[in-house]
């Protein structure tokens, strides 16, 4: 099969677009021919290296993917070939205490395809049955790569762990990343009644305000923490949607009110912020980390995406073989929504 991949670490450059072998399904797993994958930050992650997390080279990256079932191995009897499928990228043992009580991403084994297994930027891939959904029928198949773990972590840390109420007020850093694209959407969803976005663009900006977002700040322009009390009379949001880290932090403890909840599911600008413990014990803020999400919140969000109330935001659609431009455009920040690699 035809696939990208990577024989070390390096930029963009190192990618090779070439053969691969075919995955052939085992017990309990799926062969799904692919036709679309997305991408994620944590392609970019993958590519560079992550500390302790050695992949086999070569590796091919990608964790989206949305095709048709090939093949399916012993075992596996309700799904049949032609079915058109999206993938969940988490991956478990689904056998200790975490799995067991359904919480996936706190497995002691836990793994993102993609990035501890060979991902979705190639013609198939092999996954676990458990892992493989019906795909949305109203979907193109660019829409239909572009929401799994983009929105599947919003959705955890928005309704799982901040447990965004109707009328509260929310922040999100940095719209225009999948997550935070998926994050505006679902605070709207839940009835928010004010969601604040920033943004050094002026184009994410005005999408931003074409997909609900209340007010939209030039981070570069404005003091953001101070210009949220003022907003809200000094109050402050009841919810920071937190994924950039360093750079924001700071912020984000000022903007949250008292008994606020920040959420956070990265450091895109560095993992050791700016911190101030005594706005921590003084709002009384749960500080609530949150990675990707469990079958039932992935089941959940996806009806939501099946009816459509939830969008997902392609940037840019590349043939797979010029996968490097996609990586660049990852790279360059400048994307609103997610990058999709078509695969013929």
């Amino acid at each position: 099969m035809k696939a990208v991949f990577f024989e070390h670490h390096g930029k963009s450059d190192i990618l090779r677009y070439g053969d691969r072998p075919d995955p052939a399904a085992g017990p309990g797993e799926v062969v799904v021919r692919l036709q679309a994958a997305a991408m994620n930050r944590l392609d970019l992650f993958v590519l560079h290296g992550i500390p302790g997390v050695p992949p086999s080279l070569p590796h091919v990256p990608g964790a989206d993917g949305y095709g048709r079932v090939e093949s399916v191995g012993e075992g596996v009897a309700d799904l049949s070939p032609g079915e058109h499928v999206v993938l969940q990228p988490g991956l478990g043992c689904r056998q200790c205490e975490f799995c067991l009580a359904g919480e996936l991403p706190l497995c002691v084994d836990y793994g993102i395809l993609g990035e501890h297994l060979p991902g979705t930027f190639a013609e198939r891939v092999v996954v676990p049955r458990r892992n493989v959904f019906l795909a949305p029928p109203n979907l193109l198949p660019e829409k239909a790569a572009a929401f799994p773990l983009a929105a599947l972590t919003a959705w955890r840390m928005l309704v799982t762990r901040a447990q965004l109420r109707a009328g509260e007020t929310v922040l999100i850093h940095g719209i225009g990343g999948g997550v935070s694209t998926f994050a505006l959407q679902i605070a709207r969803l839940s009835g928010a009644s004010l969601v604040i976005v920033t943004s050094s663009s002026e184009e994410k900006r005005r999408k931003a305000e074409s997909l609900g977002a209340d007010v939209v700040l030039d981070y570069t322009q404005v003091d953001v923490g101070k210009k949220v009390r003022e907003i809200t009379k000094k109050r402050g949001v009841d919810v920071v949607v937190d994924s950039v880290g360093a750079a924001t932090w700071r912020a984000s403890l000022t903007a949250a009110a008292k008994k606020g909840r920040i959420v956070t599911c990265g450091a895109t600008t560095g993992p050791n912020p700016e911190e101030e413990i005594r706005l921590i014990f003084w709002k009384q803020l749960s500080i609530l980390g949150s990675t990707m999400g469990t079958d039932a919140e992935f089941a959940a969000m996806l009806r939501d995406v099946a009816a459509g109330r939830l969008d997902p935001v392609v940037d840019e659609v590349f043939p797979l073989a010029e996968a490097r431009r996609g990586f660049d455009r990852l790279e360059s920040g400048e994307g609103f929504g997610k990058i999709v690699f078509r695969i013929p």
